[in-house]
């Protein structure tokens, strides 16, 4: 990659994802340094603007993001739980164990686990996830599913990290087993949500909530 000075070089791409529509040559991006002297690469892509505005490819951001718009009262269906812990492990019976993005406690409802995920594949006038076939993104559909089973609240929140398309949907055409297990656990009590992310000039929040089309394409 290419610096304001001209110097070339190589970021490290915390995007274990295909990037589809999220990436291109020449396309603007933002970097971040560290002056880590054990990292192998002391730059990371962080941001690339493909014409219409930031989109976050960073997939270690928007947990952090998503956490402060709980804490905050940004996301409203998640307000007034006064815990937030982060990276929960949950092993319930009959799964095996995994960890989960946050637990929430001590508020007006049951506690609710809620995984993250980062969406950035733009599809028309709708963002999709996932952009490659996510085996991991479907166990954690089952984690969440089984939190339910428990009387927990089981939440998977998409965090829609560019500014276009309209609404949420599951990628019927790259993942069809994640779409199919996404539309069968929200119809046994798992909750969806759809969350913007907003980038500023160096600050990235929760905005608006944007509406999902869960059903089949």
């Amino acid at each position: 990659m290419e610096l304001e000075d001209g110097a070339l070089v190589t970021a490290h791409v915390p995007n274990t994802g295909s990037m589809a529509t999220c990436w291109a040559p020449g396309a603007p991006v933002q970097l971040s340094h560290s002056d880590n002297p054990r990292r192998k690469l002391a730059w990371t892509l962080e941001r690339v603007d493909m014409g219409s505005g930031w989109v976050g490819v960073n997939t270690g951001r928007p947990n952090a993001v998503m956490a402060e718009g709980i804490r905050t009262g940004r996301i409203p269906e998640l307000a007034g739980y006064r815990a937030l812990k982060r990276e929960v492990r949950f092993a319930p019976a009959g799964l095996s164990g995994g960890r989960l993005d946050m637990l929430l406690s001590e508020g007006p409802a049951a506690d609710a686990l809620v995984e993250v995920k980062n969406v950035t594949l733009l599809d028309g006038d709708r963002l999709r996830f996932p952009d490659a076939v996510s085996e991991r993104g479907r166990k954690h559909l089952e984690l969440l599913l089984a939190a339910v089973v428990e009387g927990r609240r089981g939440v998977i929140l998409f965090a829609l990290n560019r500014p276009e398309a309209r609404c949420f949907a599951p990628a019927w055409r790259t993942d069809p087993a994640y779409a199919e297990r996404l539309l069968a656990v929200t119809e046994a009590g798992v909750e969806a949500l759809a969350v913007r992310v907003r980038h500023g000039d160096r600050v990235m929040e929760a905005a608006a909530s944007v509406p999902l089309d869960l059903g089949r394409d």
